[in-house]
């Protein structure tokens, strides 16, 4: 019986459909598929895949500001203000506050509740992916560091005896059009990167590899270099790729932002590294 992935996928800023990840979910399929078909049957099932829909804890609040506040008083620019209040409302919203069960600990709640559901479909020991988008990284990246630094973060883990939702087998993480820079700024120092992959990780898989890609976009004016940002950083990211995202339209201005998960590109790295990891898991290859 061969080991599964479990990839969980995170969105960025705005409010998100159900579906926001499933055309990204049919490509890495797909890809995936093609990569190790002539080795076993139906490789696509044993990726578990989770999208992670967090901007549902703000939807309401913010739909509620729109109609009080904007159309209430009838506002100029309805269309620009309701951006402005779904997008720049999901950063403040987000913000740690010193009172507990604000949106910070609702969103990682969220994060905990559906790690588990891949922990129950896939198991609790399987090595895990996070792609996450955006503010998504931002996201992803406190969620872990909590888990990885702060002991009173166990709150967030639904099974406290699942190594996956414990973080400890957090092996590959994708950040793609990630602000985390921008959230440099908030600290004198900035200089405790999540580890990637997790230090516990080698108690499961000896020898497994993990790695940290962060792609960006030079035209994405939300998207930013990683290694950069400091010593710590360029230690922790694997690679700060630059890739070119978006159509015609899109892929010159700064609209490339949302286009980052079905860029053929993000996908084939992606697949890559979900390719090499399942092979080493599964004893297909050297570790």
């Amino acid at each position: 019986m061969f080991k599964k992935l479990g990839i969980a996928i995170i969105h960025g800023m705005g409010n998100q459909k159900q579906d926001f990840a499933d055309e990204m979910i049919v490509l890495i399929k797909n890809k995936f598929a093609r990569k190790l078909e002539c080795i076993i049957s139906d490789p696509s099932s044993y990726l578990v895949f989770q999208p992670i829909q967090w901007s549902s804890v703000f939807e309401e609040r913010e739909e509620k500001l729109y109609k009080n506040v904007v159309l209430a008083n009838d506002l100029d620019f309805k269309g620009l203000r309701k951006f402005t209040i779904q997008y720049v409302g999901d950063v403040i919203a987000y913000q740690q506050v010193e009172t507990s069960r604000q949106n910070y600990e609702r969103v990682h709640e969220l994060i905990g509740k559906h790690l588990n559901i891949i922990s129950s479909k896939a198991g609790n020991d399987v090595p895990l992916c996070v792609i996450s988008h955006s503010l998504g990284s931002v996201i992803a990246s406190n969620y872990f560091y909590d888990l990885q630094y702060k002991r009173n973060s166990v709150s967030c883990i639904v099974n406290k005896s699942s190594p996956l939702e414990k973080g400890q087998t957090l092996t590959l993480f994708y950040s793609l059009g990630t602000a985390l820079p921008l959230w440099s700024l908030r600290y004198h120092n900035f200089n405790r990167p999540i580890n990637i992959p997790s230090r516990e990780l080698q108690q499961y898989y000896p020898g497994l590899k993990g790695e940290w890609i962060n792609f960006y976009d030079k035209d994405d004016v939300l998207g930013y270099p990683l290694r950069d940002v400091d010593q710590t950083y360029r230690d922790a990211v694997t690679e700060d790729r630059q890739v070119n995202i978006g159509g015609l339209l899109t892929s010159w201005n700064p609209f490339c932002h949302t286009g980052y998960f079905k860029d053929m590109v993000v996908i084939e790295e992606i697949v890559e590294g979900l390719v090499r990891t399942w092979k080493q898991v599964n004893n297909m290859e050297k570790n």
